[in-house]
């Protein structure tokens, strides 16, 4: 059964200080699954995500919404995938990218409603809703009570 907490956000810096925070907390075979609506702020936490991870900064992480996979070397492997352009699990399973779910990285997932069928149980789900006035709710749920405790502790004070 999931749990799981929420954080309001008021400024990039808060959303950023939340990405390199579970960047540095990651480890291999971590999967990371970001909801939101366009523009809600998926890309920016997995640029600083990227910065927790050690990515240099001479790489910039974008949105893979083409590609739909970008890797970058840093602490350990970030693989960015981005769900939005696939029709279901078929087209992800068909393109491989479900092994790396499995690998000695952190997998980030925009838009893995489009998959939900194949995604790993443990992983940390995080919806982030964007309020009218400009402020993020970040709401995290897993399976993982220990891992999600450790979370909210860093995350939270």
């Amino acid at each position: 059964m999931k749990s799981g907490f929420s954080i309001r956000i008021k400024t990039i810096q808060e959303t950023e200080r939340i990405g390199e925070i579970l960047g540095r907390k990651a480890i291999g075979g971590d999967v990371l699954c970001l909801r939101g609506d366009l523009g809600a702020g998926k890309t920016t936490l997995t640029q600083s995500i990227a910065r927790g991870l050690e990515v240099p900064e001479k790489y910039y992480v974008s949105s893979p919404s083409f590609t739909i996979l970008h890797e970058y070397s840093g602490r350990i492997s970030l693989y960015h995938m981005d769900f939005y352009r696939l029709s279901g699990s078929n087209e992800v399973i068909e393109l491989g990218f479900e092994e790396l779910f499995y690998l000695d990285g952190l997998t980030v997932i925009e838009w893995p409603e489009r998959a939900e069928d194949i995604l790993p149980e443990r992983r940390i789900d995080i919806d982030i809703r964007l309020e009218e006035d400009e402020e993020r709710i970040l709401s995290f749920s897993s399976d993982d009570e220990v891992y999600l405790k450790i979370l909210k502790e860093k995350l939270c004070g």
